[in-house]
């Protein structure tokens, strides 16, 4: 099995939500919360975590309308990961993240957690969900192409 490193982003206008995978690229985990304050801020937080990680991949939530189309928020989301893709000269997938965010605050609200006092946490566990899915995909997509190989 090959080693997998990749972060997934929640991309807010005020903060971005970062995850991180295990090597075995099983479990997604929240790292911390970026406040941002401009692209550079942004791009020597992560080159940091992209050099100690050994990150291979970023992985961006893209917010969908909840009728499944890309608004202005989505374009813009797509605009700044290309940027950021360049910057850290890393690939960038993207996943469908509607609704985690609400997943999220469930979350918090499931430990007692008050969301409304824990923005920076929602932004986080909002990343791994996103991660998560990713991973999940993709380990089902490996899981189909090996099938799809063997002998009938």
């Amino acid at each position: 099995m090959t080693k997998l490193s990749a972060l997934g982003l929640d991309v807010g206008r005020k903060r971005i939500g970062v995850a991180g995978c295990d090597g075995t690229g099983l479990i997604a985990t929240g790292l911390f919360t970026i406040d941002r304050t401009s692209f550079q801020q942004v791009v020597d937080i992560l080159q940091q975590t992209v050099l100690e990680r050994d990150v291979q991949l970023l992985v961006v939530g893209l917010p969908y309308t909840m009728g499944g189309t890309a608004g202005h928020q989505a374009k813009a989301t797509t605009k700044f990961a290309k940027a950021l893709s360049k910057a850290l000269a890393l690939p960038v997938e993207y996943m469908d993240e509607r609704l985690t965010s609400y997943q999220a605050e469930q979350l918090l609200h499931a430990q007692r957690i008050s969301p409304s006092r824990n923005k920076g946490l929602i932004d986080r566990k909002a990343a791994a969900i996103i991660l998560q899915q990713w991973l999940d995909h993709r380990r089902q997509d490996l899981k189909k192409q090996v099938t799809e190989q063997l002998p009938s």
